[in-house]
């Protein structure tokens, strides 16, 4: 079973395959969510599972440290503190959903891409952009 990062609608990845016209269809990695429409790559699960194995555990962060966003649980609540090495575009493109400093966040899900809910939207992030939103973990 897979989840969709934009949706969380879940669904048996081998039905979902990418249909479209594209002429490299027979050998494209992608999956389509069928509720959304969304389209992600696949990865095989023995990848996830030698990440999993493999991957180094972060440390549990304090109350008021400033941490990278993936770096909490799932479920946490955080303030944003700032957006580290974000770009003028990219913070304004943050800023139209939201996701400013002092804004009050809920990491909904880590994989298989960041989801984030700030106030009625959820936005999801690739990894490499959630890595620039530090945020302070707050008590619930």
């Amino acid at each position: 079973m897979q989840r969709c990062a934009l949706c969380g609608f879940e669904f048996d990845a081998t039905e979902a395959a990418c249909h479209h016209a594209c002429p490299i269809a027979s050998s494209c990695n992608l999956t389509r969510c069928p509720s959304c429409g969304y389209e992600f790559p696949s990865r095989p699960r023995s990848l996830d599972w030698f990440r999993r194995i493999f991957k180094k555990r972060a440390a549990v962060p304090v109350d008021g440290a400033r941490v990278p966003l993936p770096d909490l649980a799932e479920g946490d609540v955080a303030e944003l503190i700032c957006l580290s090495e974000a770009t003028a575009k990219r913070r304004n493109a943050l800023a139209v959903y939201g996701v400013v400093p002092g804004c009050r966040l809920v990491l909904e899900r880590k994989r298989p891409a960041v989801v984030i809910r700030v106030g009625e939207t959820e936005l999801a992030l690739e990894e490499s952009i959630a890595r620039q939103l530090l945020v302070r973990r707050l008590a619930d």
